[in-house]
């Protein structure tokens, strides 16, 4: 579904905040990337989802590769970052709306998926509210709204659960576990070690920009906390 191949990203003044990045995410798989601030996860997930240029390396989104194939890649991919940004001067429905003309969803289909989620998420009758007056909670699940309608074939997530509510991240679960079962695939990046553990079928750590350990989170784990696996790691192992 999703394949990153010697990706390396080098900032301006000469900082590499990854280097030669090899990694595959399966379809029906949740993979989670871990690594403390810094380490290059938001680097990786902005070039998978499109809105990073990068030179070196190559990223194929089922069966796309993102720099020959841009609009199909991205068709095929729903990103939402860590902090959105969602336009606040329209109402939560003139968003979803103006999300479903972009990927043009036809009209049957986005309504009842629009009540289908914002039910869930119990935001539908905050729809009709501009998006400025949200509480950065109630934005993060318009926000996956928007991602969730289009059913795409990869999720890319940046820390997803941060100012979620318990119930609302329950949901979020369900979901990408739905997700999954249709044979799409989710990545997403997070310093929230419990979050990994429960979640993920495998896990990624990343240190100072290099891939330093993959596998299942059984392997990983085993006896120790994650906590302490991450802690603990040295080396390096590669898919």
């Amino acid at each position: 579904m999703l394949q990153i191949e010697h990706f390396s990203k080098t900032y301006p003044g000469g900082k590499r905040a990854v280097d030669d990045l090899t990694l595959h995410v399966r379809p029906g798989e949740i993979l989670g990337f871990l690594g403390h601030n810094g380490a290059g996860k938001t680097t990786t997930i902005r070039a998978v989802a499109g809105v990073m240029d990068f030179t070196e390396g190559r990223i194929v989104i089922d069966g796309h590769d993102i720099q020959r194939e841009p609009t199909a890649a991205k068709l095929a991919t729903a990103f939402l970052p860590d902090n959105p940004d969602l336009y606040d001067f329209l109402t939560g429905i003139q968003y979803l709306t103006f999300i479903a003309d972009l990927y043009e969803i036809p009209a049957k289909l986005r309504q009842d998926r629009i009540a289908q989620y914002a039910d869930a998420f119990a935001l539908t009758g905050n729809l009709g509210s501009p998006i400025g007056s949200y509480s950065h909670g109630m934005k993060q699940k318009l926000a996956l709204i928007s991602a969730l309608i289009r059913q795409p074939r990869l999720l890319v997530l940046d820390e997803p659960f941060v100012g979620l509510d318990p119930a609302a991240s329950h949901l979020l679960k369900g979901f990408l576990a739905d997700l999954c079962a249709a044979g799409g695939a989710v990545f997403f990046s997070t310093h929230v070690l419990e979050v990994a553990e429960r979640l993920c079928h495998r896990i990624a750590i990343i240190k100072e920009g290099r891939l330093i350990r993959l596998g299942s989170t059984a392997e990983l784990v085993g006896d120790a906390t994650l906590e302490e696996v991450f802690l603990d790691l040295e080396g390096g192992s590669h898919e």
